[in-house]
């Protein structure tokens, strides 16, 4: 289960900018810690001098900017840590994932390094990147649910990599939430029922060949296996008086003994955690693409791209807690349908601002005209002062068969009523449109993982070859 934990680094108390960030990056890259410096990946810097290239890009930016914050204030660099389950990965592809990590959080704009620690039992990286961008024009800012984000990058790398993570990571502790990082902290140690599923969520992982060849796994991680009466399978580890039975009503739902051997045999998602095998962006039609003229350069970036797609379906299944096809369809329809209703409530809104421009705008012109009128009245309708006043007394008569139509009989409005019906029905429409776009998100998300998984389970090639055939 990878946690994260992004932190920003001040100047420390009594210390200048560059042996702040020495002392922190000379903790990063500890010889002990990271093999004598294998355990090291930099980007567009080198990691033994980097404080020093950080210090730089900070004087070309407030040169190029003129922008220079007080010295308390301005963040050096940012740090991120990314904890693995113990037994899921080693020092070396936790090194790989930290750098992924870091360059699809940074978007390959700051430089950074990655450091793979090894005096911990659990692998675990640290990350270091500039807060000023390459080019020294901008600064990263840490925005409002930065840690959110991160946490949600981290676990879809961490499905694309298949491995495990906390679905739902905040739990409460008088009354607070406490932050990713802390979901197993040093002030709670994790139950056995806990324990138990993780290492779980890490044997399913690992694809095993056969149900036996998975208890055979847990066993070699620890875990006692116990066959009770019926055939029931029950674990039991170190420090554990008695032993946890297999079945979903104990550990939850996707923990029991007929799920783990649907995911094993290759017919279901398995464990709650695990990375299941089947995002917002439409999979590509690789064939149709090779037959159009791509080449393979480009069938090797869309391989990666749909797997891409795939892992954000699995997050999305798993946080709306999706699991059977008949719930992922029920929530598109769903979505679907709140999309609709939103754009039809936004439509009434704005028909009905429509209508209240109009008939101010009538009631304006009429009020402007009127007198042109009555004097032409007077004129007993005189021709030569028609001809004079035809344009004016057009618009009268425009605005007059304009008010008898909006107003369909009923009484006229004063004006002050009518501009405090417009500001209601402004308002109105920004919180409806800011309904409407959230709805439109969602709709787009259910639809797009359904056509995802549609393709996946080759629904969508049935639906095709029926209307061939019809």
């Amino acid at each position: 289960m990878a946690t994260t934990r992004l932190i920003t680094h001040h100047i420390a108390k009594g210390s200048t900018v560059g042996q702040t960030m020495k002392d922190r990056f000379d903790y990063g890259q500890n010889p002990l810690k990271t093999n004598d410096g294998d355990l090291v990946l930099s980007y567009e810097c080198d990691a033994k001098t980097a404080y020093r290239e950080f210090v730089l890009s900070k004087a070309k930016y407030h040169a190029i900017t003129g922008r220079k914050q007080k010295k308390n204030e301005d963040v050096l660099c940012y740090q991120i840590r990314q904890s693995f389950l113990p037994g899921e990965t080693d020092a070396e592809g936790a090194l790989k994932i930290g750098y992924e990590l870091a360059m699809r959080w940074t978007k390959g704009k700051h430089a950074f390094f990655v450091a793979s620690h090894i005096d911990r039992p659990h692998p675990h990286i640290h990350i270091y990147y500039n807060s000023t961008t390459l080019d020294c024009t901008r600064k990263f800012r840490d925005f409002l649910g930065s840690a959110r984000a991160l946490r949600r990058l981290s676990d879809r790398i961490c499905i694309e990599n298949r491995l495990s993570y906390i679905a739902h990571p905040k739990l409460k502790s008088k009354g607070k939430y406490r932050h990713y990082g802390e979901w197993l902290g040093a002030n709670r140690k994790p139950g056995f029922k806990e324990r138990l599923k993780a290492q779980i969520d890490a044997c399913i992982a690992n694809i095993p060949q056969s149900f036996e060849a998975f208890l055979q796994a847990m066993q070699e991680a620890g875990w006692e296996v116990k066959r009770g009466r019926g055939g029931a399978i029950s674990f039991r580890t170190e420090g554990q008086e008695r032993f946890t039975r297999l079945r979903a009503s104990t550990l939850g739902k996707g923990y029991g003994e007929d799920e783990i051997r649907a995911a094993i045999g290759g017919r279901a998602t398995g464990s709650g955690n695990a990375p299941p095998r089947r995002k917002m962006s439409l999979v590509i039609d690789i064939q149709e693409r090779l037959k159009a003229g791509k080449g393979p350069g480009y069938e090797r970036w869309a391989k990666v791209f749909n797997l891409k797609q795939m892992a954000a379906a699995v997050q999305y299944l798993q946080e709306n807690n999706l699991f059977s096809y008949e719930d992922l369809e029920a929530k598109a329809w769903e979505a679907t349908d709140n999309f609709h209703a939103a754009a039809g409530r936004l439509k009434q809104v704005e028909a009905g601002m429509k209508r209240n421009a109009a008939l101010k705008k009538a009631i304006v012109d009429y009020a402007k005209t009127r007198p042109v009128f009555e004097e032409y009245k007077a004129k007993k309708y005189s021709r030569k002062y028609l001809a004079e006043h035809e344009a004016e007394l057009a618009v009268y008569r425009a605005a007059q068969a304009s008010m008898r139509e909006l107003l369909c009989g009923a009484k006229l409005p004063k004006m002050d009523a009518l501009k405090a019906e417009w500001r209601r029905l402004a308002s109105k429409k920004k919180s409806g449109y800011a309904e409407y776009r959230a709805a439109q998100k969602k709709m787009r998300e259910a639809v797009t993982v359904k056509a995802n998984i549609d393709c996946l389970l080759g629904i969508a090639d049935r639906e095709k070859n029926k209307e061939i055939e019809r």
